[in-house]
């Protein structure tokens, strides 16, 4: 059997959304019952209401929590592609840096890029894509071999620590 598409997907996820949507609607506004059909209403426990009041709290405690996660990763995987693109261009920035190193270079290059397709189908999977996908800032220029040279190791230096984070950041959204 064919996996559906992630189009697919997000349209299912969609309308379910939509139809539990219409359903809470409908049932804040139908009325519980008729004043004049049913006799006045027993008094409930304390216990009950004592009861039914925490578990309410609980349930918007992790409703809240929830929320807040979606949001950040929503941020995280933003911030992600950003970095991403920056380093793609520092990168390319660093072309001519020596013929020993072009094809390393390359690789690395690749690996960057794919990373970011990857995070951004991701964003579009979950609903939280831009309309238009962000482009790359103007990158600096490196002149001489020094500078090209200066820029690879600061580009690749940073790139590290930033991939570290990442690799953190995406462990922490991997906890349940």
């Amino acid at each position: 059997m064919a996996q559906p598409s992630a189009q697919s997907h997000m349209k299912l996820i969609t309308l379910q959304l939509l139809l539990w949507h219409s359903i809470l609607w409908m049932v804040q506004t139908i009325p519980l019952v008729s004043a004049s059909s049913v006799p006045p209403p027993l008094p409930l426990p304390k216990s009950f209401l004592l009861k039914s009041l925490e578990q309410v709290r609980k349930i918007q405690a992790k409703d809240e929590v929830l929320l807040e996660q979606l949001v950040s990763k929503r941020s995280c995987l933003r911030q992600l592609h950003s970095g991403l693109l920056l380093y793609k261009g520092l990168l390319q920035a660093l072309a001519g840096i020596s013929p020993e190193l072009a094809l390393t270079l390359d690789m690395l290059q690749l690996d960057v890029t794919n990373f970011a397709t990857t995070i951004w189908q991701q964003m579009e999977n979950l609903g939280v894509a831009p309309a238009v996908q962000p482009t790359q800032n103007t990158m600096p220029t490196f002149a001489s071999a020094f500078q090209r040279r200066a820029g690879g190791v600061l580009a690749t230096s940073h790139l590290q620590d930033f991939l570290g984070m990442a690799y953190r950041a995406l462990r922490h959204f991997a906890q349940p």
